[in-house]
């Protein structure tokens, strides 16, 4: 499989996200280390793997979105 790495700035400008947001909120939450990006040869330099950054990003705005209402019901958008 061919991958991508990328920066934190590169995939800042990718996803449209300050390079700051990525570092301080999105790594170690959203973005998780072995699965998001990796730290080659055990150092301090990040590389995002684009590929499975996207295809998340894509899974998430194909799911059933639906706002769960106060009766238990939900409203689909």
């Amino acid at each position: 499989m061919n991958r991508t790495y990328l920066t934190t700035e590169e995939l800042s400008s990718k996803i449209k996200y300050d390079p700051r947001t990525i570092r301080q909120s999105l790594k170690d939450s959203v973005l998780l280390e072995g699965k998001h990006y990796i730290r080659p040869f055990g150092g301090r330099k990040i590389l995002y793997i684009w590929e499975v950054i996207e295809q998340e990003m894509l899974e998430g705005f194909n799911s059933n979105f639906a706002i769960p209402l106060a009766n238990g019901g939900v409203s689909h958008g």
